[in-house]
């Protein structure tokens, strides 16, 4: 199964959709970290959100969600960039107990928001906040399309720890080229009849035909998606910076140097004394790393 992205859309309607399947990069993701099984399947879910989230809005930059629990699991977060790369992480609380595989989302997520950040790589940044008032991510996420785009947004995301995948359809605003004002309620119709294993078993073109082979469908070039992580040297240094003087001279006066790494990818960074103290006294500070 390729790493990949689909856009598609109904001729003479309003619908369109995209399709995403991820394989490699979600593994790479799992194979970093060593996650209870449940968590595994919601980081997926996140990952494939995501995905279809930055080519449904047409983001020329980075996209960022953060779902933050109040649960056993108190931060999943998933981010791409213009690139097709994805990566992802989730935080455990220090204090809860971990429920059975069979708690759900809300179960381990208890309540919280979810925080999406756009980073376009030209303009402002923008951010919306979600609550997680609805029993799964995909509803919850359908309800901020609702809010924030107002475009009626449905959404099915599947995960069972070696794959994931999503779909989503979105209604445009009517216009002159719409003939078939039952398109939006016929396609939805048949994208429930979906099950998971299909979603996740079947390749992109076969799902599609599976689903929608009475109706006129144009299908676009795929985009292929891997696993890619955006920390550097700099970015480290930056988020050391946002420490402060007197956090980073306690660390030195009891290490003698700083040694970090990239919760994402693992990759590790040493900073001597000399480069810290630099750091701490350049003219131009650089500015604090967004999180």
């Amino acid at each position: 199964m390729t790493d990949q992205i689909q856009r598609f859309l109904f001729d003479d309607t309003n619908v369109r959709g995209e399709i995403v399947t991820l394989e490699a990069a979600y593994q790479e993701v799992l194979d970093k970290h060593s996650y209870p099984a449940p968590v595994n399947r919601l980081l997926g879910e996140l990952l494939s959100a995501v995905a279809l989230l930055t080519e449904t809005v047409k983001l020329d930059g980075t996209l960022s969600m953060e779902v933050r629990g109040e649960g056993p699991v108190s931060l999943l977060m998933a981010e791409s960039n213009p690139g097709g790369e994805l990566r992802a992480i989730a935080r455990l609380s220090e204090t809860q107990a971990l429920p059975d595989d069979t708690a759900g989302f809300r179960g381990w997520l208890g309540d919280g928001r979810i925080v999406i950040t756009l980073d376009p790589r030209g303009g402002n940044r923008y951010q919306g906040i979600v609550a997680l008032d609805a029993d799964d991510l995909a509803s919850c996420l359908e309800g901020y399309f609702f809010r924030s785009e107002q475009l009626p947004t449905r959404l099915w995301l599947a995960a069972d720890g070696h794959r994931a995948a999503g779909l989503l359809l979105q209604q445009l605003p009517n216009d002159t080229a719409n003939k078939d004002p039952d398109a939006w309620e016929r396609t939805v119709h048949l994208a429930s009849t979906l099950r998971n294993d299909e979603l996740l078993g079947l390749q992109q073109r076969e799902l599609l035909f599976r689903l929608y082979h009475e109706e006129t469908t144009r299908v676009f070039t795929p985009k292929g998606l891997r696993f890619g992580c955006t920390c550097s040297r700099e970015r480290i240094a930056q988020a050391l910076y946002s420490l402060g003087a007197e956090e980073l001279r306690h660390i030195l006066k009891e290490q003698k140097a700083v040694d970090t790494q990239c919760h994402f990818c693992h990759t590790r960074y040493h900073f001597a004394a000399a480069e810290i103290e630099a750091l701490i006294e350049s003219p131009d500070s650089p500015a604090p790393i967004i999180h």
